[in-house]
């Protein structure tokens, strides 16, 4: 665990938004400089990142790629470390990966991190000017704002809306015959929209967010029964649990507990996948 001082508000959307948007979040962070670099652990949403400092992401040959700001966390199916710089900033919005390309009016796509030119960089410095004087109120009074007008400007997706909630009402533990049947639409036609509008199938998204219940429960309980949690999430056995935890996180369930119990003595808030060091 990195020698930091963190702070993490999470905000709920207005009403208008709880089909598109799962939160707007607030982190503000002070790494030690010895060791800048922390790691993102695979969840099943997508994020929208405003930062303020500086931040870059590392290449698998350990090269430093600075970010624009905002950016895009897409889903990702392996971690990925992140470097930043004393202090940093961020405002967010975790978005459910089947609306998030819809709502920003860009084409789906696969990538870890998305970077794009759009009229959502704007905010950008308005919400500067807010974070440096510490009104991060009014820097998400923006950003819903944003969002409510771009959301305003879309046509809801009920199939679509459908096969999301009752993905995330199982926590991504149900067949892909049950999400259609949920949807109301055949498996192929879901499966055809699912993949247009998030760049992933069905089985990508709920092997994701099964996966976040996982990482979730081993983080709040580290003691957690890993045969009870397979038997509970709809993994086959607990091996099958294991090989899904380890494709996503890089570690296996036991050595990420063993990395909670000694994260939890340092750091009291919740786990937050985008600051999990």
């Amino acid at each position: 665990m990195l020698p930091f001082e963190m702070l993490h508000q999470e905000f709920d959307p207005p009403e208008e938004l709880q089909d598109t948007i799962k939160c707007f979040w607030y982190n503000r962070r002070e790494v030690g400089s010895s060791q800048p670099a922390f790691e993102v652990i695979p969840d099943g949403h997508a994020e929208i990142i405003f930062f303020f400092g500086s931040l870059s992401s590392i290449s698998v040959n350990g090269d430093l790629q600075p970010l624009p700001s905002p950016f895009m966390m897409g889903l990702l199916d392996q971690p990925v470390v992140f470097h930043t710089e004393k202090r940093l900033e961020i405002i967010a919005v975790r978005c459910f990966p089947w609306t998030v390309f819809d709502l920003l009016g860009l084409p789906s796509g696969k990538n870890a991190v998305h970077i794009f030119e759009h009229p959502i960089a704007r905010l950008q410095l308005p919400l500067a000017k807010c974070i440096g004087v510490g009104k991060i109120n009014e820097a998400l009074a923006l950003v819903k704002q944003y969002f409510l007008d771009a959301r305003s400007q879309i046509a809801a997706d009920s199939m679509l809306f459908k096969a999301g909630v009752a993905m995330r009402k199982a926590n991504g533990t149900i067949p892909v015959s049950q999400v259609a049947a949920a949807a109301h639409a055949t498996v192929r036609t879901l499966e055809r929209k699912f993949k247009q509008s998030s760049g992933y199938t069905v089985k990508d998204v709920s092997g994701l967010m099964r996966f976040e219940q996982v990482r979730n429960k081993l983080w709040h309980s580290p003691d957690s029964n890993l045969a009870g949690l397979a038997h509970e999430l709809g993994y086959t056995d607990q091996a099958h649990l294991s090989r899904e935890f380890k494709r996503y996180s890089g570690t296996t369930p036991a050595a990420f507990a063993r990395k909670a119990k000694k994260g939890k003595q340092a750091v009291t808030n919740d786990f937050v996948a985008f600051i999990q060091a």
